[in-house]
């Protein structure tokens, strides 16, 4: 699987971003998809994740700012990140589970939030 996320870049605290990650394949016969990000100096973390069935999980962090979704028709999924704060400033990569629960990564986006 392939992925190529999107929708990075430079935005002032309290505001959003819309990130985007575009399979190469039909992400509904994934078991989950999600979002991980790495700050500078730190270990890559969890930031939300979606199962096949819709179920959502999202880090104590981003709980109530960010949103997980997926569109099956675009094999895409996508990260709303609204009231970003500057400690959301990370590159953040995408990723999906087969049903044989490989994971798989694609490049990663680089969020900026300025204070």
């Amino acid at each position: 699987v392939q992925l190529q996320a999107s929708g990075g870049g430079l935005v002032q605290a309290g505001g959003s971003l819309r990130l985007s990650c575009a399979a190469s394949e039909d992400i509904f016969s994934l078991n989950a998809m999600g979002w991980y990000r790495q700050a500078p100096g730190k270990q890559r973390e969890l930031v939300a994740t979606i199962t096949s069935g819709g179920l959502n999980n999202y880090a104590d962090s981003v709980k109530g700012r960010f949103t997980i979704s997926r569109d099956n028709a675009k094999n895409t999924v996508y990260l709303q990140m609204n009231s970003l704060k500057p400690e959301d400033t990370a590159v953040y990569y995408c990723t999906v589970a087969s049903r044989t629960w490989q994971w798989y990564w694609g490049q990663g986006t680089l969020v900026t939030v300025s204070s």
